[in-house]
């Protein structure tokens, strides 16, 4: 299928029935379930895979509108399916080809659901999970901080790393079992915001990793590269919520025409229209400047949803109100994804503004 019509029948999909129910799958795991086997159904789970695994192998701007759409109309939904689609992203770059033959061609339909748990390779001076290799794959023993998708993913591309900082990517059941050593899941998380995502933590105890479940081995440190190469990827979340915003804020001047609610949203759509290009066209810039967009992306989202509160009046004050959930949305996504440099480019461009309002 060309990727005009699957942006096509992505954004139907997204504006007539995911957006409707919005709040309902910020809250509700089967509707949530429901709404992800609706991207399936429409083979919407596997943009980054190869054609040759029946991926639909998007480029990488029709992917991040695609993301952004989606996070534009649900935040939960938009959160739970880069899970499964980073997993086949990921997979489908194995050399073990059974492993891909298992999962890939069944991953566009959601035949196949798998999450992710690496995360943790961020902690690089105390890594919670660790490998040791045997005579037939990896042991694993420890703690994964945080994994989506219990209950909605059969599985989970998760990583722990090896005595000589190598880390091992391998798939386990998103079960808990003893069949190979012992996987136990926490309870879903109580989180502000995509609770349905069931995100929970796990122990692993002399987890047996075959080497038929192994997707490859990684060098040491390779994660903190990949996060240089992607600092821009979670952006395209945070414009998503910005747009969210807007779309509130709109609608409000249609309830609201005596307010000067149009000029605060003319300002913030302009400042929009000049972030998502500059991000969409910083292939060629550096790591500092790109850093630097990632941070304006976080600020707006959070300032378009605040402004979306603001025009909302007190309704805003309720949880089931959608501007209500947006700005949730946005804190969300203001920390997903996030690194030391984004934390401090982020912490940064929150305090520089906070300098110049000060001056003026």
């Amino acid at each position: 299928m060309q990727t005009a019509s699957l942006l096509e029948i992505a954004n139907t999909y997204l504006r007539e029935t995911i957006q409707p129910i919005a709040n309902q799958l910020d809250e509700e795991v089967k509707a949530l379930r429901s709404a992800l086997q609706g991207l399936g159904d429409r083979q919407l789970l596997a943009l980054r895979v190869p054609k040759l695994y029946n991926g639909a192998e998007l480029d990488v701007s029709a992917f991040h509108s695609f993301q952004t759409q989606t996070a534009r109309f649900s935040g939960a939904l938009a959160f739970l399916q880069t899970q499964h689609q980073s997993a086949g992203a990921i997979l489908s770059k194995s050399e073990n080809e059974a492993l891909k033959q298992a999962y890939l061609p069944k991953m566009g339909t959601g035949e196949k659901l798998v999450g992710i748990g690496f995360s943790h390779l961020r902690r690089s001076n105390h890594p919670p999970l660790q490998a040791i290799e045997t005579a037939h794959g990896y042991e694993l023993h420890g703690h994964i901080p945080w994994i989506t998708g219990f209950g909605l993913f059969e599985s989970a591309l998760i990583a722990a790393v090896l005595p000589n900082g190598q880390a091992v990517y391998g798939m386990i059941p998103f079960t808990n079992t003893d069949t190979q050593g012992s996987i136990r899941l926490s309870e879903p998380m109580q989180l502000a915001a995509m609770s349905s995502t069931n995100t929970v933590t796990a122990e692993l105890r002399k987890w047996h990793l075959a080497a038929s479940d192994v997707a490859f081995v990684a060098e040491a440190g390779a994660i903190f590269k990949q996060d240089r190469v992607n600092v821009l990827n979670h952006s395209f979340f945070s414009l998503g919520c910005a747009q969210a915003g807007l779309d509130i804020l709109k609608a409000a001047i249609e309830t609201k025409s005596e307010l000067a609610i149009a000029p605060a949203y003319a300002a913030l759509s302009e400042e929009w229209q000049r972030c998502q290009h500059l991000i969409t066209t910083a292939q060629d810039q550096s790591f500092e400047e790109r850093l630097k967009l990632r941070a304006w992306a976080i600020e707006l989202a959070t300032k378009c949803a605040h402004a979306a509160v603001v025009a909302s009046s007190g309704a805003a004050n309720s949880k089931g109100h959608p501007a209500q959930r947006v700005y949730r949305e946005a804190l969300v996504f203001s920390v997903s994804g996030q690194t030391a440099a984004v934390l401090e480019a982020t912490l940064d461009r929150i305090t520089r503004l906070h300098e110049i309002d000060q001056r003026a």
